[in-house]
C-alpha cells in the first residue's frame, strides 16, 4: 500500500471521528433544554413572570377589620358618643370606653356633662356626669372618684372643634349579676350597653 492511500484512509477516519463526536454533542445539548447561546430555555423568559406568579402585585384584602364594635350609640345634641366597651373587671367596677364627636359648627368642651355632686363639681369638662343605671335592680351607679374628688373617667383637656373626636372612659362601681345597663352622660338619651366579663 502506498504511503498516498494511508494518508487518504486516516484523513477519512479523523473527519468521520469529528463528525461523530459533534453529532452526539449536539444531541446532548439538546437533552439539557439549552438555546443556540448557550443559556438554559427556562432562563430566556423575562424574570418578571416568574415572579409576578410567586408574588401577585395586586394589594390582598386584609383578614380582619380594624374598626371597634360599637355597642352603642347616642346623641347629646350636636355631640355623638359612641360605647365600644363595657367591662367588668375583678376588682369590682365596670370600666365603660367609647370616643366622642363634635358634628356641630361650634367648639365643645363637655360643660353639660360635669357633675351636680359637691365632690365632683371642680373636675370641669369630663365625663363626671356620667352614670349607668340597671334597672332590672332599680339603681344608679354614679362615677368612681379619688380621695381628693377627681372622678375616674377622662377630662377633656381641650375644646373639640367642629369635625374633631376623641377618646373616653369612665369607671364605675359594678352592678351586680345584671350584665345590661342604662349608659347616660349629659341630655343624650340612655343608651342601653350590655357588660362583658374581664380576664
Amino acid at each position: 500500500m502506498s504511503v498516498r492511500h494511508v494518508r487518504k484512509n486516516r484523513s477519512t477516519m479523523t473527519a468521520a471521528a469529528i463528525t461523530a463526536g459533534l453529532v452526539l454533542l449536539v444531541a446532548g445539548c439538546g437533552d439539557g433544554g439549552e438555546a443556540k447561546d448557550g443559556k438554559s430555555e427556562q432562563s430566556a423568559s423575562p424574570a418578571g413572570e416568574s415572579d409576578k406568579q410567586k408574588s401577585p402585585e395586586e394589594p390582598t384584602e386584609p383578614t380582619g377589620s380594624t374598626e371597634a364594635q360599637v355597642l352603642a350609640e347616642a346623641k347629646d345634641g350636636d355631640i355623638t358618643v359612641a360605647i365600644e366597651k363595657a367591662v367588668r373587671d375583678s376588682g369590682g367596677f365596670v370600666t365603660v370606653s367609647g370616643t366622642v364627636r363634635n358634628d356641630g359648627n361650634g367648639s365643645w368642651l363637655g360643660e353639660n356633662w360635669k357633675s351636680d355632686e359637691h365632690e365632683l363639681r371642680n373636675n370641669g369638662g369630663s365625663l363626671a356626669g356620667a352614670s349607668l343605671v340597671d334597672r332590672a335592680g332599680k339603681k344608679k351607679y354614679l362615677v368612681l372618684r379619688d380621695t381628693s374628688g377627681r372622678c375616674l373617667c377622662t377630662k377633656f383637656s381641650r375644646q373639640m372643634r367642629s369635625g374633631d373626636s376623641a377618646s373616653w372612659f369612665a369607671q364605675f362601681p359594678a352592678p351586680p349579676a345584671e350584665s345590661k345597663v342604662d349608659f347616660q352622660v349629659g341630655s343624650m338619651p340612655p343608651a342601653a350597653i350590655e357588660i362583658s366579663e374581664g380576664e
